[in-house]
């Protein structure tokens, strides 16, 4: 078995990101089997990897980025950047932090053709009252369910938000158990914390495909599969 994997986020792809604000190369799928140098006929599997959450570093547009409104990141989104460790991995800048954009999702569905994803940092939400998933946008108050080419169109999204109630903070070690009981028992995501199983079944509901996976923390341990 041979595992293919892609360093960067969907919307950093030269030709179907966020233009300008991209990297210098494809970061999709098909780019995978090209560089491997073998058929694309061959993967037999493609998996979506997301955070329970969304960020990104340095400019470019980010519907649902969390700001008080007087450019200050709110009291949710540091949540997200300091609970998450949320820094580049090779630039060391401080990611952006935002609430889950299923229309992101969505759109790297379309790119990639996800037989399921595996959601992770579901523990990083913990403590959060509230939890929001973006199901589409308005742009100058039309709905809006694609992102859109034009990236002066995509800088005036406005997300539109269905909520979720959030679930209790947990300690790392209080969420590896979570995880190494369910890889014992094979219970699956019927550990999780009421609330935490709530949201990702939202999610799950909202996308269509499905969820294998959950992360719950950093340690290798700590993934639930379904």
């Amino acid at each position: 078995n041979v595992l293919l994997e892609g360093a960067q986020g969907c919307l950093l792809d030269i030709d179907q990101g966020t233009y300008p604000f991209v990297t210098s190369s494809v970061t999709g799928r098909g780019n995978a089997t090209h560089g491997a140098g073998i058929h694309p006929g061959h993967v037999e599997r493609t998996y979506g990897v997301v955070k329970a959450y969304t960020t990104r570093v340095g400019e470019g547009p980010f519907p649902t980025e969390l700001y008080d409104g007087k450019g200050m990141v709110d009291t949710d989104g540091k949540h997200m950047a300091d609970v998450g460790h949320e820094f580049g991995t090779t630039t060391g800048r401080p990611r952006r932090c935002g609430w889950l954009d299923l229309v992101v999702l969505r759109h790297a569905h379309r790119m990639n053709g996800f037989d399921g994803v595996t959601l992770t940092k579901l523990d990083v939400l913990g403590g959060i009252s509230e939890l929001k998933i973006c199901v589409g946008y308005t742009i100058d108050g039309q709905p809006c369910h694609e992102i859109p080419a034009d990236i002066g169109r995509l800088a005036r999204c406005e997300p539109v938000y269905e909520s979720v109630p959030g679930f209790e903070a947990l300690s790392l070690e209080e969420w590896l158990e979570i995880a190494r009981t369910a890889a014992r028992d094979g219970t699956g995501f019927s550990g999780l914390p009421e609330n935490a199983s709530a949201y990702v079944e939202k999610i799950e509901s909202l996308l269509g495909f499905p969820i294998i996976s959950v992360g719950v923390g950093p340690d290798r341990e700590a993934t639930i599969e379904r």
